[in-house]
């Protein structure tokens, strides 16, 4: 894998562009943001070191669902498709924590959407524990 440098205030990832490859964060936190029907940004969570971003995209090749910014200087390993699909054939279970985060990931949203349904309302309140 890679290392990339992002300096504080660098955009890693930006919400709607095509995606190929996931982040993992080796030093430094960054900040998960959506962009709302009115236009402003909402965060949605904040990373920090040894926490994986972009892994949807590696998985379905989709535009990204959100956008990312470094809070701090990062440094950032970024695994690429070719890397991805050598280890889904080499090595399956080194793609378990991916999986562990995806899974934890729908969980979060799930109980967003079921707090939605019964009228609570936590849309301002980050997913900190899905992000």
């Amino acid at each position: 894998m890679k290392t990339r440098y992002f300096k504080k205030g660098e955009e890693i990832i930006k919400e709607g562009m095509l995606s190929d490859c996931a982040y993992i964060i080796e030093s430094g936190s960054v900040e998960v943001s959506k962009k709302k029907p009115n236009g402003e940004r909402q965060s949605i969570g904040i990373l920090k070191e040894n926490d994986i971003f972009g892994e949807m995209g590696l998985i379905d090749g989709l535009p990204r669902s959100a956008s990312v910014v470094a809070l701090e200087d990062c440094s950032i390993s970024i695994m690429t498709q070719e890397a991805f699909n050598s280890l889904a054939q080499h090595n399956a279970q080194a793609l378990m924590p991916i999986l562990k985060v995806l899974a934890k990931r729908l969980r979060s949203t799930l109980r967003l959407v079921e707090d939605m349904q019964d009228g609570k309302s936590n849309s301002s309140a980050p997913l900190n524990d899905g992000f």
